[in-house]
């Protein structure tokens, strides 16, 4: 009984870890996006004119490393994304600044993740650097 309950334990556990990591899929959507800026337009009911609502740019490795979001007035936000320096394409993001619509910082987010690739902790920070809150993540198991 023991032994069946340590096995199934450590099944969990893997499944759990197997999971947090960056999926074969997510691999591919990448490859599929190097180098791609993904233009979003809305139309609005009974309107022909389509206007420009979002902006996703991908780097050489598929990653996303800004996204613009715009109004009728022009530039709403924008969310420039960081990764570690020499990674590969199976890297997570470890900042995102975010401006305001006069392309001002609005916040800074820091992210830290444990070994399996779990999103541990995440730092928000006002522009002037100053620690605004912390936001840690529990993964339970069912």
């Amino acid at each position: 009984m023991k032994k069946l309950i340590i096995a199934l334990v450590l099944v969990t556990l893997s499944v759990g870890c197997f999971a947090q990591s960056v999926s074969e899929s997510t691999i591919q959507k990448r490859e599929n996006r190097k180098g791609m800026v993904l233009k979003e337009w809305n139309t609005a009911a009974g309107d022909k004119r389509a206007f420009l609502d979002r902006v996703t740019t991908y780097d050489e490795m598929g990653r996303k490393v800004e996204e613009i979001e715009y109004a009728s007035y022009g530039q709403k936000w924008r969310i420039v994304f960081e990764y570690p320096k020499d990674s590969d394409i199976t890297a997570k993001v470890t900042r995102e600044i975010e401006y305001n619509d006069r392309d001002r910082v609005v916040r800074i987010r820091k992210y830290e993740y444990d070994e399996d690739g779990s999103k541990v902790k995440q730092l928000n920070y006002y522009p002037n650097g100053k620690l605004e809150s912390v936001k840690t993540f529990e993964y339970v198991p069912k």
